[in-house]
Formats: structure tokens, C-alpha cells, sequence
């Protein structure tokens, strides 16, 4: 069983039809699975910022600040204590926290099938012959855009993702500087991306190779 779909070239006139296998664009959802694969990735990606130096970190205190007994004031030992103003703080954030999880290779790349047929059955997956561009200028990039805005994507750009395999430097640079698009390759496909984009540009050979990636998992 196969799923058909349009292949258009730069200027959105259809070329061609391509047939998608289900097994990698035709998967029933779960919602519970994908947020599993949205927690697990932001979590990895988390970065640690907040920390606080304990009392044996903090710089100074190596002096008894006054003797044992004999001065009417309660006992000290350093200056650095965690009552002290400037000293070491009690069970503060530190960089040592990690936030990574782990998630099966299967179920996350089952997550990522998810979500390019909810793509491809909401019809927010657009097939482009090819994606190389001619000359480093984001007027020709923009011009392709414009063309699928006016024929089969809406116009609103707002979470466009482009999905593109070929080893194309002009194309990557001349829409890299474009408000609301991201450009990525196959082997960067991700969940977050798919899940946070309402339309997807993806070149046929990009297809090809998720359709080998997946399919032979």
C-alpha cells in the first residue's frame, strides 16, 4: 500500500506523481509517543546556566573570623558559611544537573514517521523535484517560495520547514536569512521541527532518503 502525492518543480507547476509507502507516511498517530520524543529531545538539548558555589567553593573564610569562646558572640568558623552574607549558598542549583533522558532508536524514529504523515495527511507536505538554486540569492529562493505561496501553500510563511538532501550550499545560504524558515537535512529531520512547522518543502531526493533510512529499520 502506497500513499500518492504531487511532485512540483520551482515554479509549483506538478510534474509528476510520487508514491509514498505507508509504512513510513501513512502511520496512525500517538499522541503519547510523540510527546515522549518532544520531552526527551528538549531535555537533551537543555543547557545547565544557574549555579551557585557551595561553601567550599566560595573564595576567602580561611580564617577562624574570632576566637572559640570568651567574646559573647556565637561561634564561627569561617566567614564563608552559608549564614554569613557572601558566603556559600545551601542547595542551590548547580552546573552538575543533568536533564538528559534516553528513548528507544525505534520509538523515536516511529515519532518522527508520525509526524510526516500527519504532515502528508494534512496535506502540509509539499514535494519539490529538486531544491539546488543557481546563484547564491535570496530573491530566487524567495521567488520559489512565493510561486507555492500562490498556488498550493498559504500565504502566511509563519513555521515553513525545508527539507533538503542535495549537498546544495547556495540553496542552504540563500534562505538561511528568511523570518520563519529553517532549512535541514534529512539526517537532521527531527520532531521538534516537524511538530513546531505547519508546512514542509522537502526535495524528492529527500524523500528517497527517508524512505531508505526508515524503511529498512
Amino acid at each position: 500500500m502506497s500513499i500518492k502525492v504531487n511532485v512540483y518543480n520551482q515554479s509549483a507547476v506538478k510534474v509528476k506523481d510520487l508514491e509514498l509507502p505507508a509504512k513510513v507516511f501513512g502511520i496512525k498517530a500517538n499522541a503519547d509517543l510523540l510527546h515522549q520524543a518532544v520531552i526527551t529531545q528538549q531535555a537533551n538539548e537543555r543547557q545547565v546556566l544557574a549555579h551557585t558555589k557551595g561553601k567550599a567553593e566560595v573564595s576567602g573564610g580561611g580564617k577562624k573570623p574570632w576566637k572559640q569562646k570568651g567574646t559573647g558572640r556565637a561561634r564561627a568558623g569561617s566567614s564563608r558559611s552559608p549564614i554569613w552574607i557572601g558566603g556559600g549558598v545551601t542547595f542551590g542549583p548547580t552546573k552538575d544537573r543533568n536533564f538528559s533522558k534516553k528513548m528507544n532508536k525505534k520509538m523515536r524514529q516511529k515519532a518522527v514517521m508520525m509526524a510526516l504523515s500527519d504532515k502528508v495527511a494534512q496535506s502540509g507536505l509539499v514535494v519539490v523535484d529538486t531544491l539546488k538554486m543557481k546563484e547564491f540569492k535570496t530573491k530566487q529562493f524567495v521567488s520559489m517560495l512565493s510561486a507555492f505561496e500562490k498556488e498550493i501553500l498559504p500565504a502566511n510563511r509563519r513555521g515553513l520547514l525545508v527539507i533538503n538532501s542535495e549537498k546544495d550550499v547556495k540553496a542552504r545560504y540563500s534562505g538561511r536569512n528568511l523570518k520563519e524558515v529553517r532549512i535541514i537535512n534529512p539526517e537532521n529531520i527531527n520532531i521538534v521541527d516537524l511538530l513546531t512547522s505547519r508546512q514542509v518543502i522537502i526535495s524528492e531526493e529527500g524523500v528517497l532518503a527517508l524512505v531508505k533510512k526508515y524503511k529498512q529499520e
